[in-house]
């Protein structure tokens, strides 16, 4: 199955700029939200008396929903799916926007729940829409697509450590508003974005088990590669304010620091995709893979302000991945994408939370600084597995003719 804008049957191949810009839009102010947890992690640290290892669960407990993500796939592939991006938004302004209000840590646990099925609903179905509006150029259009995210999670530390500044942690409801204005925003701009589904030559969809079979090695080489790639990303994206904190950074700092990581890796977004198109996806993942943990090291070796530098160099190589691999993913040939889309999904999901785990029982027992450089110098393995991802798992699972 395949879909597409139905006022734009007639033109498959053209890249709708429009179309692209308002799901990236609905992108950006979803992450907005999302992003709002590693800023104020160190402050929830000392309010409710948590280990690193409970800080690091938190980040396991917002991503549980993305277990279902292969159910939310097939769900996709089935219904209209504009409206559980529209939603997305409201469901994750309220829960985030409330982590400062939580009285203890069970209540932190429901609302990072709660956000979790709001980004399970967005994060599976965007993709994919994203490829049914950009054409023959994939690639670009993931690029803009994770631009929008990218960019969300440069500005949302900010948000948050702002709203902080200003009503203190508690105060930080006040946010609210702005992801409910924006849902209804959203709402009136993509109620007339008609989406129907389209089969691939007409037959019959190929089945769930014959598409997990068919695509079996894709999946485990891919699996391979998402979490050695985790073990530097995810490390920083969680647990970054807090080791800068541990070093003895004020929080600003910190948050300034996470900030410009993502900026760069907005930057790096942008281009990442558009450049595999030309390059190749292996090519390019080969680069980033390679370079990362190198810039990784030399970031855990600076201090002060060079250190930021060093972050911005980093930012742009470690998250110009992202839309190479949905680039990736949506071009191997099924018909079934958001299935397929879902079950990446997933395997981030469980790289991701696994590795957050595992950093913060690391730094429970071993201390933050030890744990930072084993998991950045395992991070090279990402390397053999991007070798094996390359154009030959293109194909349809066994008993499809090719296209």
């Amino acid at each position: 199955m395949d879909i597409e804008p139905q006022a734009m049957k007639r033109d498959n191949s053209r890249f709708q700029t429009g179309n692209v810009l308002l799901i990236s839009t609905a992108h950006l102010v979803h992450d907005t939200y999302s992003s709002f947890l590693a800023p104020i992690l160190p402050l929830l640290i000392e309010k409710l008396q948590i280990s690193y290892t409970a800080a690091g669960f938190l980040t396991v407990v917002q991503r549980v929903p993305s277990l279902l993500n292969p159910l939310m796939g097939l769900l996709a592939d089935r219904i209209r799916v504009r409206y559980l991006l529209i939603l997305a938004p409201a469901i994750t302004s309220i829960s985030m926007s409330l982590l400062g209000m939580a009285s203890n840590y069970g209540v932190l646990v429901l609302l990072l729940l709660s956000m979790g099925i709001g980004a399970m609903c967005f994060h599976v179905p965007g993709p994919v829409m994203i490829k049914a509006v950009s054409g023959e150029r994939t690639g670009k259009g993931m690029s803009f697509y994770m631009l929008g995210g990218e960019a969300a999670r440069t500005i949302g530390p900010l948000v948050i450590l702002g709203a902080v500044s200003l009503w203190g942690l508690e105060g930080t409801w006040k946010l609210i508003p702005f992801g409910l204005l924006a849902s209804a925003i959203l709402f009136f701009r993509f109620r007339k974005m008609v989406f129907h589904r389209k089969h691939a030559g007409g037959g019959i969809r190929t089945g769930v088990r014959a598409t997990l079979k068919g695509f079996l090695p894709f999946f485990t080489i891919l699996a391979g590669y998402t979490i050695s790639r985790a073990l530097i990303r995810s490390t920083l994206m969680v647990f970054l304010p807090t080791y800068l904190a541990s070093r003895g950074e004020n929080l600003w700092f910190a948050g300034i620091s996470l900030s410009a990581l993502e900026l760069t890796g907005a930057i790096g977004t942008f281009w990442g995709g558009g450049l595999s198109d030309k390059l190749g996806r292996r090519k390019m993942l080969l680069i980033v893979s390679a370079v990362s943990p190198v810039l990784g090291w030399m970031f855990l070796l600076s201090r002060g302000w060079l250190s930021i530098l060093v972050l911005l160099v980093l930012g742009f190589f470690l998250i110009s991945a992202g839309p190479v691999v949905l680039a990736l993913v949506q071009d191997v040939k099924s018909d079934r994408p958001a299935f397929m889309n879902s079950i990446y999904m997933t395997l981030n999901f469980l790289g991701s939370a696994g590795t957050a785990l595992l950093v913060g029982w690391g730094s429970d027992h071993f201390g933050m600084e030890i744990t930072f450089r084993v998991a950045f110098t395992l991070s090279i393995l990402a390397v053999p597995f991007v070798w094996f991802l390359g154009d030959r798992h293109m194909v349809l699972p066994p008993g499809k003719e090719k296209p």
